[in-house]
């Protein structure tokens, strides 16, 4: 048995330090990137204790960029961007170029040359994906008119940062050649490098779009109709590592943008989703790696060293930005409401600032001092963000309660029913929809609440409220105090839990009937007040056991009502 096994040791000794610290951060109510970030910290080379194999771990950080653009270009949606344009991409590319103006600010007074400056500015501007849809998401807010802008917003920050890593390095390289020569820039040098790098990219992008997009789904289905899980995920990597790969070897494209156009490929394939679901787990336990791999390259002494301009770097990405977007969406004619989530969303850096500053420092023009700047500032701004939607929730409740937004118009109008004795069907999907036709068949009186309009859209001659169940108010509208009884058919538990309690605590009597998928959601839904639970796996269990003839139900099996 070898006893030097420094990867071993590195993916061991990152991942575990990153689970512990990414759920204390998760219990401390912060984004478990800070934990993941500190990790790295942790086992990096400016502390003590056990140090990483810094080499190996940015390598596999490298698989952890492909498929987290992978993944990007998987959800990348442009019906969605389309229904936002408007807003979103002359907002983003706007505020791009003021954060990016004021860190070019900053660097000039800190003495960096005018390129150093660009990418620093460029790495400031750039907010984080996965922060942004996390906070949307516990706000809900990500299906309103607020979470589409904010989304298309950042879709398009990703799709200009895609370029600028594009065309960095043979902007370096010119720029590095005038340093040497002591020369002005030569404009055909120059024109003929991005004339060169835009070709290979063009080249890249058309054989994507010609032959991948037939060839890519084609694979995805064949393999699909194989019958095995296993192949159809190993295609899936298989073509999201190959085509990054490929796109470098071959076209001199970058490892992210091939990953991104990859998934953009497989976006419209009817498997998509299927593949974004089977690749998730080891995207990911690399994206883990790659922020380990980022915290590796901090040195907590810049704190202290670096204090002012770290204070200015936060003060360009905390307010900087947010005061941009605030006045862009205002000049729009966007409520108020909206120019402060978007705001509040933007207020930090993530992915692509590492990534943008990782590559800047490789081609020597970042100095390091300016990567420590851009590490320190992503951790403490993501550490900071939440604060910003406390205080939005706090200071200015009426005003993001009051948005002019369709959904917020919607709950505005909220009309209690009249109806008494009633059911009430929760979730119009799957499991809902076969409840409110047999409730319907069985003539009785009903109402169905439904936070998708597009669930309900044909939906006749049913009452309709239309709204999150676990809001107190939508649920109230339904009158559960006088509800014969209550379905709660949405599949998340945790979202169920809320609605059992609520509806509990206004009717103590109703029977109140849940889906579960789990003896530990049946226990969770039971304890909040649900008079029966139904576990489908073992209903569909016995009834095929009842198919079969076989009607005896195993007696060891977990009990379906409490």
């Amino acid at each position: 048995m070898p006893h030097d096994t420094p990867l071993i040791a590195a993916i061991v000794g990152g991942i575990v330090l990153a689970f512990l610290l990414g759920a204390a951060a998760h219990r401390l109510r912060i984004s478990p990137l800070v934990g993941y970030l500190l990790a790295g910290v942790m086992v990096g080379p400016f502390t003590p204790g056990f140090v990483a194999d810094q080499g190996l771990i940015a390598e596999l950080a490298e698989i952890g960029v492909i498929l987290l653009m992978f993944g990007v270009g998987l959800h990348f949606s442009l019906k969605d961007l389309l229904s936002v344009k408007a807003i979103a991409v002359p907002g983003a590319i706007a505020q791009i170029m003021v954060a990016t103006a004021l860190g070019w600010a900053l660097a000039w007074l800190l003495g960096w040359s005018t390129l150093a400056g660009l990418v620093f500015g460029l790495a400031l501007s750039v907010a984080s994906t996965v922060v942004l849809l996390r906070a949307l998401q516990e706000r809900r807010l990500l299906d309103t008119t607020q979470g589409r802008i904010a989304v298309g917003w950042l879709v398009v920050e990703d799709i200009f940062m895609v370029a600028v890593l594009v065309l960095l390095p043979p902007l370096a390289e010119i720029y590095q050649t005038m340093d040497q020569s002591g020369a002005g820039p030569d404009a055909g040098a120059l024109a003929l490098t991005l004339a060169i790098t835009m070709g290979k990219v063009a080249a890249f992008v058309a054989i994507m779009l010609l032959v991948g997009r037939r060839v890519v789904p084609w694979i995805l289905h064949y393999i699909a109709h194989t019958g095995s899980r296993e192949l159809f995920r190993l295609a899936v990597l298989s073509i999201a590592l190959g085509i990054a790969f490929g796109a470098s070897i071959l076209f001199g494209v970058s490892f992210a943008l091939g990953a991104f156009f990859a998934g953009m490929i497989l976006s419209e394939s009817e498997l998509s989703h299927q593949a974004a679901q089977e690749t998730l787990p080891l995207r990911d336990a690399f994206a883990v790696l790659f922020f380990v791999s980022v915290g590796m390259l901090l040195d907590p002494v810049v704190l202290v060293e670096q204090f002012w301009p770290l204070l200015a770097t936060l003060g360009i990405i905390l307010f900087g930005k947010s005061v941009a977007a605030f006045v862009i969406v205002r000049l729009f004619r966007h409520p108020k409401a909206t120019a402060l989530v978007i705001s509040a969303s933007l207020a930090q850096i993530g992915e692509f600032s590492f990534i943008l500053a990782g590559l800047g420092l490789g081609l020597g023009i970042l100095p390091e001092q300016a990567q420590d700047l851009i590490l320190a500032g992503a951790i403490i701004s993501i550490l900071i963000n939440p604060a910003f939607f406390v205080l939005l929730d706090r200071f200015a409740p009426k005003e993001a309660s009051d948005a002019a937004t369709p959904e917020a118009a919607a709950r505005r109008e909220l009309t209690p029913t009249l109806l008494s004795g009633h059911y009430i069907v929760v979730g119009h999907g799957r499991v809902g929809s076969v409840i409110e036709e047999a409730l319907r068949s069985s003539e009785v009186p009903m109402l169905v609440i439904e936070d998708h309009s597009a669930a309900v859209a044909n939906l006749d001659g049913v009452e309709v409220i239309k709204g999150n169940a676990a809001d107190p108010e939508v649920l109230a509208a339904a009158n559960p105090s006088a509800a014969r009884c209550i379905f709660v058919a949405v599949p998340d538990a945790f979202e169920a839990g809320t609605i059992v309690e609520q509806a509990r605590a206004a009717n103590p009597s109703v029977p109140i009937i849940a889906r579960a998928h789990s003896e530990a959601e049946h226990q969770h839904l039971t304890r909040l007040g649900a008079t029966h639970t139904v576990l489908g796996e073992r209903e569909l269990a016995l009834e095929m056991l009842r198919k079969a003839g076989v009607s005896n139900e195993p007696s060891d099996a977990p009990p379906t009502t409490p």
